[in-house]
């Protein structure tokens, strides 16, 4: 049997082996820089052989294993299913190539690679809360409780680990390489929610809960959106979308709602601003070449008629001569019809424009909202929809009011503020909710 230091040190050179999962372990991921600094702290302490260990070495040990075991009490998941997690979502050749094609054209130098860190990786898992406590126990003399995380783990862990039961991971690299084709790497791997900010995708860890079954009204817009959605997570050509209609109608809502219907079938929702529009095309592309399906999604768009982000946006709809991406589309919500603002001044009158085309350019404003293949509308609420979204809402909070009473504050809550809509019946249900909690 190895000797703890001798231990400590080897797992250590294991790290320093990996070929290609080395960022499983860089400065991005807290977890695996806090388990390094764990390994050298006791390295350190038992270099001491038959010294006495120095008061430095033991403080320096408890607060790496403090900081190690903060990092596995956030998620409340043993280090094996963190390391695993990280593994699964971590972008390098092998992974990058894996998601792109099958097991059987990936690079077999690249395989091998993977192979080898894989089995890098799992003895380093193997090294858990246990042995870590022990070792830093003996060093410092300080007893540690034994912890167990229960928490369990993601189903994209859940599902290799069972597929690794009676394999090393070495051996199950096909299984990993499985993975990458289905669920992708990175942040789309780690996200069903993103947006685009500053040049670069970042995650959002808290998207929007709102599901389907929240939605009133609206059937047919909702069958459409559905079944466009639909038709591109199965890989058909899908349309993009522009959905029109009177403010807190719904609208961007039921596009958030798609996500939390679809996300397990690789959808994934991209959220860009208006001052982003620029960077659609760069976007798409970079997406292209992923498994999951994205929605580009633009909320509240609409363009000053001096603006011309519009042209950005024109490219990814009607495509240039790089072909569309496949997996890639423009979901956008907007409360005008005609997306770019125009006054009568602007229409040409030929002795005053200095424009040569000044018609073709008003065309090309017009006709810019016909680029989306399918425009949903949605009007405003009558009156008996309205009360009936709102009555769907209360049932849902548990709020069991006489139902004229619930009618009659629900139309006078309309009438003070917004007006009749989806927002402002959920307005009125969560103050209502909050009101009766105080009573």
């Amino acid at each position: 049997m190895r000797s703890p230091e001798l231990s400590a040190f080897q797992l250590l050179q294991k790290a320093a082996s990996l070929l290609m999962y080395q960022s499983v372990f860089d400065f991005e991921q807290e977890v695996g820089q806090a388990f390094l600094a764990l390994l050298q702290a006791i390295h350190n302490a038992q270099q001491q052989r038959n010294a006495v260990v120095g008061d430095a070495e033991i403080l320096d040990c408890l607060h790496a294993y403090g900081r190690w075991f903060r990092c596995l009490a956030e998620p409340e998941q043993s280090w094996q299913d963190v390391l695993l997690a990280c593994v699964l979502r971590d972008e390098n050749p092998f992974t990058q190539q894996a998601q792109q094609k099958d097991f059987e054209a990936v690079s077999p130098a690249l395989v091998l690679a993977a192979g080898h860190d894989l089995e890098v990786l799992q003895e380093l898992s193997r090294c858990g809360e246990v042995q870590l406590r022990d070792w830093v126990e003996a060093i410092s003399s300080v007893s540690l409780p034994a912890i167990a995380w229960d928490q369990a783990s993601d189903s994209a862990v859940t599902s290799v680990k069972l597929q690794l039961q009676r394999t090393n991971w070495a051996e199950g690299v096909e299984v990993f390489a499985a993975h990458y084709r289905q669920h992708g790497t990175g942040l789309a791997a780690m996200f069903s929610a993103l947006r685009w900010h500053q040049g670069e995708l970042v995650g959002i860890a808290y998207a929007d809960p709102i599901e389907l079954g929240d939605l009133v009204g609206y059937g047919g817009q909702q069958a459409a959106l559905l079944k466009n959605t639909e038709f591109l997570l199965k890989g058909y050509p899908a349309l993009h979308v522009l959905l029109y209609g009177s403010r807190g109608s719904g609208k961007s809502s039921l596009v958030k709602a798609l996500l939390n219907r679809y996300s397990q079938d690789g959808l994934r929702l991209v959220e860009v601003a208006k001052s982003e529009l620029r960077d659609l095309p760069a976007i798409a592309d970079q997406l292209r070449s992923l498994p999951q399906k994205f929605i580009l999604f633009v909320d509240d768009l609409s363009f000053e008629e001096d603006e011309d982000d519009y042209k950005a946006l024109k490219v990814v709809l009607e495509g240039n001569l790089t072909a569309r991406s496949q997996n890639v589309v423009v979901y956008a919500t907007s409360n005008r019809r005609h997306l770019i603002r125009e006054f009568f001044g602007d229409r040409p009158h030929p002795k005053d424009s200095d424009e040569v085309h000044a018609w073709d350019t008003m065309q090309e404003k017009l006709s810019f909202s016909d680029r989306f293949g399918l425009t949903l509308t949605f009007e405003p609420p009558d009156q008996a929809t309205y009360l009936q979204i709102v009555r769907h809402l209360a049932a849902q909070a548990n709020i069991f009011l006489n139902p004229d009473d619930l009618e009659f504050q629900a139309l006078q809550w309309a009438t003070r503020h917004n007006g009749r809509s989806g927002r402002t019946a959920r307005q009125f249900i969560d103050f209502l909710r909050a009101d009766l909690s105080t009573v």
